[in-house]
């Protein structure tokens, strides 16, 4: 079915309402290593992943994150908000030129696009941004015309390098955040705009998705004339589960997503995958690699025991958490070496601001020297 037809035109082709076509395109999406970030090594990246997933659709994923920007102290501050041009995304833009040259012909490629507001947030942080627009309305606003217009420069060079679109990511209207509509429109939805229409003018598949990673909405309602030939919008609104033929209703455009990010596809089996999967109007063809294949130990085995007493000679009363991602852990567990993974107190893990205060890492090497101990005993 799938040699009928190239992936770019698959997916294109989820445009023109009626058209048949032979399978429903599918693409999943994940943060990189640091190192894969930008240049060269993101380039690589981004291939490996699309070559071995056979998926569809090339989502670049986007690692040049505002700087803090700890000058801005007072809300008044917002109109010295500095404005980047391309040379700032530099490094981003040879990843974007790199994997543009390396799979257009192959597949429709987009770019991950993160909201004004979003921005604010990683340049000055959330409790921040949130008190500064109650204390000057005005002075925020124009530090936002700042930030809309940063990112414009980024889109147009984007296009310059022949993208297909972008999967612009929008926050802030959910229940724990600018719940008040009034705040969104005036705030929000003005810049996002701004930056989504610029997208709009010169690209033929964008995504509009609405994000739901720091909470949940009430409505969606006030993205319903959002620019985006796609919407990527949450699996429920309003406490209540969100169907995708609904969710198209809605917004009267095609949908994209269906599945969990949390659900089965991170944590079930092969059966319970292709379940979620056909329920969501499509079929799973499933293939395996054990080489990093996770791994569960029980909560009162000896490594998670050590472990704890460890910790609690340092201050800290340890829970246990079951993680996916590949460590060292998950080849020991897998050939019968039972071992546990403890955190040495990274904040920010996998990104541009991952940090470790020394008076942790000063725990941490407090904590080891209990491990050799109680091991030793």
């Amino acid at each position: 079915m799938r040699d009928t037809i190239t992936k770019r035109d698959a997916v294109l082709g989820v445009l023109e309402p009626g058209k048949p076509l032979p399978y429903v395109p599918a693409a999943f999406f994940l943060h990189f290593d640091p190192s894969c970030h930008f240049g060269r090594a993101a380039v690589d990246r981004h291939l490996e992943y699309f070559r071995a997933t056979g998926m569809d659709l090339v989502k670049i994923q986007y690692e040049q994150k505002f700087p803090r920007l700890p000058e801005i102290r007072r809300a008044g501050d917002w109109r010295s908000m500095p404005l980047y041009g391309e040379e700032f995304f530099k490094p981003q833009l040879e990843a974007v030129r790199g994997i543009v040259k390396a799979l257009k012909r192959d597949a429709v490629v987009i770019v991950t696009l993160y909201s004004p507001f979003m921005c604010a947030g990683h340049a000055l942080g959330e409790e921040t941004v949130q008190r500064h627009l109650h204390d000057d309305p005005r002075a925020v606003t124009k530090g936002m015309e700042i930030i809309a217009e940063s990112l414009m420069t980024f889109v147009k060079a984007c296009v310059g390098l022949g993208v297909d679109g972008f999967y612009h990511s929008t926050q802030g209207g959910e229940r724990n955040r600018l719940a008040d509509r009034t705040l969104f429109d005036a705030f929000v939805r003005p810049f996002d705009m701004a930056v989504m229409m610029e997208a709009e003018r010169s690209c033929a598949f964008n995504v509009l998705h609405i994000c739901d990673y720091l909470g949940e909405y009430d409505d969606l309602t006030r993205f319903q004339d959002y620019p985006g030939h796609v919407v990527s919008c949450p699996l429920k609104a309003g406490g209540r589960p969100l169907p995708l033929d609904e969710a198209s209703r809605m917004f009267n455009r095609p949908v994209m997503g269906g599945l969990d990010r949390l659900g089965a596809i991170a944590t079930g089996s092969e059966a319970q995958i292709r379940a979620e999967v056909e329920a969501a109007g499509a079929k799973a063809e499933i293939v395996a690699d054990e080489k990093c294949r996770a791994a569960r130990i029980p909560e009162d085995a000896w490594a998670v025991r050590i472990a704890k007493q460890a910790l609690k000679t340092v201050g800290i009363e340890a829970g246990t958490v079951f993680i996916t991602g590949f460590t060292d852990a998950s080849i020991y567990n897998n050939h019968g070496i039972e071992m546990a993974v403890v955190g040495i107190g990274a904040q920010n893990e996998h990104s541009t601001d991952e940090c470790v205060a020394v008076a942790d890492m000063e725990k941490a090497v407090k904590m080891l020297v209990e491990v050799f101990r109680l091991t030793a005993a």
